[in-house]
């Protein structure tokens, strides 16, 4: 009976061992596994400049006075929610293990040419540098390795799809935002037919037809902070066929057929946005459809 016990409890043992080289995925540990706290030192009211490379792209983004601006591949105005999000992760980049010190194994972790190459400046000073790769097997964790060093770590906190995004996410996609409060009329022009909407005594009205309330209040949450899905930077000249105006602004809208989606352009700025169909299909109203469907 001992013997079988021994035997079972060997058995036992050499399973749980198993299971253990099973679950872990082949040459991601060589290394010890204790916290080693941030990655970095940085100071995110001090950071100045940040560059992104990957193999397919370079990207730098640089803050002149209070604002953030791409200016490589292309110059224009940052999306500022964007880059706060990639600094805030890099500043609180915590370093969970050291995984492996054998370049011959970057390439297990894409720390190598092919991940993501990330450069930080705080008054034109380098204070991070390095290469964060594939995400590990937790959301929240993913490989990195400082460029002056062998170590790959497992950290948490970053995401490389935040860094990774295509050039026109680091763009600012604002058309046109006001407050919604403040537009008290909108004037519409299709063609030869003009018409507005305008606010009477916290009713609506199209002319004297009273207005759907439910339409009117979709058309003023969307041009109140109108953003753009993609930028327009060769020189065009659209065929306009319709036109708003409100706040002070007017918009001016284009048909791409082929294509199944807007051109925009405010008068503010001399740009040309895309708008996906069903975004311009919230605002562009016809008088038909927003006059009560009950009136006489």
């Amino acid at each position: 009976m001992k013997k079988n016990t021994y035997i079972l409890i060997g058995l036992f043992v050499c399973l749980l061992i198993i299971a253990f080289l099973v679950l872990q995925k082949p040459g991601e540990r060589s290394a010890n596994s204790a916290s080693t706290g941030l990655m970095f030192t940085v100071d995110s009211l001090l950071v100045d400049k940040v560059e992104i490379k990957t193999s397919a792209s370079s990207i730098a983004l640089e803050k002149h006075g209070v604002e953030w601006f791409v200016t490589k591949p292309i110059d224009y105005k940052a999306d500022q929610a964007n880059i706060a999000q990639i600094i805030h992760q890099i500043k609180n980049l915590e370093v969970k293990s050291i995984v492996s010190s054998k370049p011959e194994k970057y390439s297990v972790f894409q720390v190598d040419q092919n991940g993501t190459q990330v450069m930080v400046y705080e008054k034109g000073v380098e204070k991070a540098a390095f290469v964060l790769g594939k995400m590990a097997a937790s959301y929240s964790e993913s490989y990195a390795r400082r460029l002056k060093s062998d170590e790959v770590l497992l950290v948490e906190g970053a995401s490389s799809y935040t860094f990774n995004r295509p050039i026109k996410d680091w763009r600012d996609k604002t058309i046109l935002t006001t407050p919604k409060e403040n537009i008290k009329e909108v004037q519409y022009q299709y063609g030869d037919t003009t018409f507005k909407i305008t606010s009477s005594d916290s009713a609506w009205f199209v002319g004297k037809d009273k207005a759907q309330q439910s339409v009117v209040e979709g058309i003023l949450s969307s041009i109140s902070n109108l953003q753009a899905d993609d930028f327009i930077d060769s020189t065009v000249s659209p065929k306009v066929i319709a036109m708003m105006a409100y706040a002070g602004a007017q918009l001016r809208f284009s048909f791409n057929k082929p294509m199944n989606k807007y051109y925009v352009q405010s008068s503010n700025s001399p740009q040309w946005f895309v708008l996906e169909q069903w975004k311009a299909n919230q605002i562009l109203k016809r008088k038909k459809e927003i006059v009560e469907s009950n009136k006489k």
